[in-house]
């Protein structure tokens, strides 16, 4: 299994990751400054990092240098900043790809792929056919969702809607982004089909599982798993 190293100060953006790459089959190792990235690389076998750049006493920089001094595993920079001169001077640095947060799992697991395939890392390139989370499983293939193993018969939308979710946990979706991603843009029912639909599907997933498709007020829905 290929094990991601996960550099970044904040511990709720170290969770998010860590949970994302669990649920597409990646080990993962957490690091919360360059001192503890340093650690984790001398006590394990890793076979890609992402770093963050901006984090206190050592940046990303500073910290990919000393990482290229004794190692060649490919590093993937994670930053907020989009200025092509920070870009340029992370992949000339030593990085092998560069992502602007925020960014769907989609994207991240393409671009570790990716990279792993360029730097001949590994051959193994993730197949995800099931997301997982707590007692709910959404089957990408067949396009069935199970809660505790049994089938919830779901509409193309209610599906669509959970499929997002779920790859994008903890993301805060309004209703005009969910109409936007899940219906066409100019779709003539409004937001309120947005909520019809969440409320169905909340339904069809029971009390339980329910719990996990909030509610953000004055934003609009996203999904929470619990600690």
């Amino acid at each position: 299994m290929t094990k991601v190293l996960i550099v970044d100060d904040e511990r709720d953006m170290r969770h998010l990751i860590e949970m994302m790459l669990k649920n597409s089959h990646f080990e993962t190792i957490t690091a919360s400054s360059g001192e503890e990235a340093y650690y984790a690389l001398r006590h394990n076998s890793v076979d890609l990092i992402l770093l963050d750049v901006m984090m206190p006493n050592e940046n990303g920089f500073e910290v990919c240098t000393r990482i290229r001094e004794t190692s060649k595993v490919p590093i993937i920079f994670l930053t907020a900043r989009d200025a092509s001169e920070d870009k340029v001077r992370g992949l000339t640095i030593g990085a092998d790809d560069y992502i602007v947060k925020p960014f769907t799992i989609d994207e991240l697991v393409a671009r570790i792929n990716a990279v792993l395939r360029r730097t001949g890392a590994t051959e193994l390139e993730i197949q995800q056919k099931y997301i997982a989370i707590d007692p709910i499983k959404l089957d990408e293939v067949a396009r069935k969702v199970y809660v505790e193993d049994k089938v919830v018969p779901l509409t193309l939308k209610e599906f669509e809607l959970l499929y997002l979710f779920m790859l994008n946990p903890g993301t805060a979706y309004s209703r005009e982004q969910l109409l936007e991603r899940i219906w066409d843009i100019d779709y003539a029912g409004g937001t309120r089909t947005v909520d019809t639909h969440i409320k169905t599907l909340r339904l069809k997933l029971g009390k339980q599982a329910s719990e996990y498709v909030q509610t953000v007020w004055g934003v609009g829905y996203r999904f929470e798993p619990k600690k």
